[in-house]
């Protein structure tokens, strides 16, 4: 292959590839909204467990400990558009399994927690090869813009999408809710299909001029891995962030269980209770990633991911209290923001000293590790819930969030400036 030629200097809203890709992003985030509402409560109704709904959130993330290093490498070495198709199409077949199964009355919480993992599994590599998909479609000296334009369009539709998904599982239900996630990501994957730009990957010699010899998959995943242990702001960011995604999970994984205990009886109230807390989950990732251009011109990049781990203590202590469901909701939106502050400002942060050629294995590998806490606080804040209640569960999440600020206290996170190395 070659390489492609520049892309012309464009506005961004006159790109047609361009709001292409955001409209297929924003038609699978509306879609994922849905089973983000639907596939807790479902497995929560099926297997009347706590412990065992818990277990979704851990599928959501358990993938990436397995495959991150791998999809990180091959999205340098595959087709980047077939990556993406493949991975929409398995996931809209998983997806349509449920409702199936439900009709031949088959259905059980064992086939749904493997359809959430599968979809999971189908995330990672379809991350792995969009973080080269972008620049190649719209070039380098636009990248910048072009992700601030689909991230800003999935997280507003992030906002109001989880409230129509437990409306749409009051409607159908949660096992046929899941057939209109299925149907997004159809339309998805034909709306990345009609992308006309090249997504790569483009084999480019040393000298620019041609392909060259490509070291073996296992270097190619070591030298992605070896960066992020060696260079030292990113290190301890990813470190940090494992203390911040056990919280999470727990907070996440126990959202469902919230919702329920506090809506009566009855699946519409559970539905729309857990469609709100959603929504308002969105809403402070959504105000976090606002703030976070204004903050890091301001503060420290160690100290504003001090700071967000700080703000989340109190949130998730909150949480572990019999609150009134409005204030409930006023605390999700605080830990939200500030678990997603966290979250964005080490992306941003990698994103800022990584070299372009390791950018997808550097960041799907510090992805794997920093995520690697959720599914373990996932399964950890379950069967802490099923044993000594949620709200001991909360407070457990707290505890690890004010350790993680002691912790992170302690490395050179205190001294680093933004791309501090």
């Amino acid at each position: 292959m070659s390489t492609a030629p520049p892309v012309a200097a464009r506005p961004l809203l006159h790109d047609r590839d361009l709001l292409l890709f955001a409209a297929a992003r924003v038609v699978a985030v509306a879609g994922s909204a849905v089973t983000g509402v639907a596939m807790p409560l479902l497995v929560l109704q099926l297997s009347g467990s706590a412990f065992v709904a818990a277990l979704v959130a851990a599928a959501q993330v358990a993938p990436y400990l397995v495959l991150g290093l791998l999809a990180g490498a091959m999205a340098d070495r595959w087709p980047r558009r077939r990556v993406m198709l493949a991975a929409q199409l398995t996931s809209a077949a998983a997806l349509l399994s449920v409702p199936l199964a439900q009709a031949a009355g088959a259905l059980t919480s064992t086939h749904a927690l493997v359809v959430a993992l599968v979809v999971a599994s189908a995330f990672v590599w379809f991350d792995a090869a969009a973080f080269g998909a972008l620049p190649a479609i719209v070039g380098r000296e636009r990248i910048v813009a072009a992700n601030s334009l689909v991230w800003t369009s999935t997280t507003l539709v992030g906002i109001g999408a989880p409230a129509l998904g437990g409306l749409l599982v009051a409607w159908l239900g949660s096992a046929s809710a899941l057939a209109v996630d299925a149907a997004a990501y159809v339309a998805a994957a034909a709306l990345l299909l009609v992308v006309t730009a090249p997504m790569g990957p483009l084999a480019v010699g040393r000298d620019g001029a041609g392909p060259s010899p490509r070291p073996t998959l296992r270097a190619d995943v070591a030298e992605g891995l070896r960066f992020v242990l060696r260079q030292p702001v990113v290190r301890d960011l990813t470190l940090v962030g494992v203390g911040n995604s056990v919280a999470g999970g727990a907070v996440t994984a126990l959202l469902v269980v919230l919702a329920v205990d506090g809506a009566g009886t009855g699946a519409v109230g559970e539905g729309q209770r857990y469609g709100v807390m959603l929504a308002v989950v969105a809403v402070g990732g959504f105000l976090a990633a606002s703030a976070l251009p204004w903050l890091a011109r301001r503060v420290p990049t160690g100290w504003l991911t001090l700071g967000g781990l700080a703000l989340g203590v109190p949130a998730v202590a909150g949480l572990a209290g019999s609150a009134p469901y409005p204030v409930v909701l006023v605390l999700l939106l605080a830990w939200s923001g500030a678990h997603t502050l966290v979250v964005l400002n080490g992306i941003a942060t990698r994103q800022r000293v990584t070299p372009d050629p390791l950018q997808a294995r550097v960041n799907t590998t510090a992805r794997m590790i920093a995520w690697g806490g959720t599914p373990f606080g996932a399964v950890l804040g379950g069967a802490a819930a099923e044993t000594v209640g949620v709200g001991a569960a909360m407070a457990g999440a707290a505890v690890v969030l004010a350790l993680s600020v002691v912790a992170g206290a302690g490395t050179g996170l205190r001294h680093r400036a933004f791309g501090a190395e």
